[in-house]
């Protein structure tokens, strides 16, 4: 009997022993899936994947198409940037939680701003009014970002910040902070998010329409280019995409969408792709079941790879890396027994590491509650510290390289993102399926799919709706003290009564005649806030010229 005569003949009896173990012992489903809807079989062999084509599926670390990763000694060279997402309150208060942490033995700083200077407002505007320090720090002047980074040396830390339409004049603030430190802007290294698409689409966080907001992004890009060599400047979200309630398969795809209309907007815009592509980044989620995720990194890679170097013909061997941060999944965690959310953070934070991730934030367990406390940092910390030292998985490079099941399923996961690529290019891109709610339209229905399998008990959520406990266990949460508003605006007020008004005039004139023509607004926007103008008086002027958003 030959090899293959062989094979069968196992594969034929396995077969037969499945069907007697299941009339005795029947599957817990009739059929399993992930969260994309992508049927899960119940064994997978060679024949299920494309392993054969080692070189072109799959190639070496380091090595186009970057299936298994974009370095070629990944985390045996060195471990993935550890970043807790920080910051409440006052600048001082962050600034203290920041310093905590890098005692701690984080790596790099990300930072949470509050929803007022998320959207361009300053704390004593009356749109800011009891939100101020809320779910972020709350930045309004230069001073502001002083305080926020005294002691910390900003030509040793890369920090990132969570900041998309007034990104322009968060890394203005950075880099006149840098300066006074004595760092050179071409010395500072990090990352802003400054992914408006994203806003439309999942988060609400915008304040101009697309085509200006589009023109502020490739400004950032160009001004990075000449003056801020080593910074990222967009971190591409399909973070939010997912949080709002999308699949792993649509938060991969609409990432890659959005990603493509900014490279063709900086084209447009007459950058030549190599000068700004190697400094593209992107940010995704991390969810609960591990090995769709991990496969997802993997898809995306390989996706984007091709893309840069067959679509757009980049040639430099960095414009096709994918570079990624993660953090895990915000939407998962629950209220009820929020330890369980440790448990959770931790597949999620391994699955991201198994995917090959550059960067991770780890979610603190009391976080669908409130915002985090120091020990719940600290653990969430830990989390990373104890898989990187302790677990083994980061000793060798893509331990889940040749898995059946797992280049299979990467294998799908590509294909259905292609489908959706194909269908927004379709419609002309990114932009204009974010215009007409196509995007917007595919995740609300799937956050409502998802939502009713939890309410008939389909899918399980241990605690929430199935092994509940008749009384919760109440754990200390961060309170931010509501005085802090009161002394944030007059913080802000005395900033505008120590400047040189005449100055901060002439800045915030020359910016408005900038926004007028196709002059790069960056300059000026450095210019303004090195004068003391404020996020929002800065954001005012381009409100006035470029107008507001509504969505449909």
């Amino acid at each position: 009997m030959g090899d293959t005569s062989k094979s069968q003949h196992k594969k034929e009896k396995w077969e037969s022993d499945v069907q007697k173990t299941t009339q005795r012992f029947p599957e817990r489903k009739k059929q399993f899936h992930t969260s994309s809807d992508i049927d899960i079989n119940a064994l997978y062999t060679p024949e299920d994947s494309n392993t054969e084509q080692y070189d072109e599926q799959l190639g070496y670390p380091g090595q186009y198409p970057y299936t298994r990763g974009i370095q070629p000694t990944m985390y045996r060279s060195r471990y993935w940037t550890m970043r807790q997402y920080a910051g409440f309150g006052s600048a001082s208060e962050t600034n203290k939680r920041f310093r905590y942490l890098l005692d701690q033995g984080q790596t790099g700083l990300s930072v949470a701003f509050d929803l007022p200077t998320q959207i361009g407002y300053d704390s004593d505007d009356p749109m800011a009014e009891g939100e101020v320090g809320k779910v972020g720090v709350a930045i309004d002047s230069l001073k502001d970002m002083e305080v926020l980074f005294d002691q910390i040396p900003l030509n040793e830390v890369s920090t990132s910040m969570t900041i998309n339409a007034p990104a322009s004049i968060l890394l203005a603030m950075y880099i006149a902070v840098g300066e006074k430190q004595g760092v050179k802007a071409e010395a500072l290294t990090g990352t802003i998010q400054n992914d408006i698409l994203k806003e439309y689409i999942a988060r609400g966080t915008y304040i101009y329409p697309p085509k200006p907001s589009m023109r502020l992004i490739t400004d950032i890009f160009a001004y990075c280019q000449q003056n801020l060599p080593k910074f990222n400047t967009i971190s591409i979200s399909g973070y939010h995409i997912r949080e709002a309630g999308s699949t792993a398969v649509q938060e991969a795809a609409f990432t890659i969408a959005n990603g493509m209309a900014y490279v063709d907007a900086a084209i447009e815009a007459g950058l030549k792709v190599d000068q700004f592509a190697p400094r593209l980044a992107f940010f995704f989620n991390a969810h609960n079941q591990f090995f769709e995720e991990a496969a997802k990194f993997r898809a995306a890679r390989r996706i984007w790879a091709r893309i840069m170097k067959e679509h757009y013909k980049a040639e430099n061997p960095k414009s096709w890396k994918m570079r990624f941060h993660t953090q895990t999944g915000g939407s998962t965690l629950t209220a009820q027994q929020p330890d369980n959310n440790i448990v959770r953070v931790t597949i999620q934070a391994l699955a991201a590491v198994m995917g090959g991730t550059q960067s991770l934030h780890t979610n603190s367990r009391d976080e669908a509650l409130a915002l985090p406390t120091e020990d719940s940092a600290r653990i969430a910390l830990r989390t990373q510290q104890i898989i990187a030292q302790e677990s083994g998985v980061a000793d060798t490079i893509d331990p889940l390289g040749g898995s059946y099941y797992v280049e299979a399923l990467t294998d799908q996961i590509e294909e259905q993102v292609n489908e959706y690529l194909q269908r927004i290019s379709e419609m002309g891109g990114a932009v204009q399926a974010v215009e007409e709610g196509y995007m917007q339209r595919e995740i609300h229905q799937t956050a409502y799919d998802a939502q009713k399998r939890i309410e008939s008990k389909e899918d399980i959520i241990v605690g929430l709706n199935e092994y509940k406990l008749e009384e919760e266990i109440n754990p200390d949460l961060l309170k931010v003290d509501e005085q802090l508003e009161q002394n944030q605006i007059q913080r802000t007020k005395e900033v505008r009564l120590s400047r040189e008004e005449e100055k901060v005039n002439d800045c915030l004139k020359a910016l408005r005649i900038a926004a007028r023509t196709n002059e790069n607004v960056m300059p000026h926007i450095v210019s303004a806030v090195k004068a003391y103008a404020t996020v929002g008086e800065i954001a005012n002027i381009l409100r006035d010229e470029f107008g507001e958003y509504t969505a449909m």
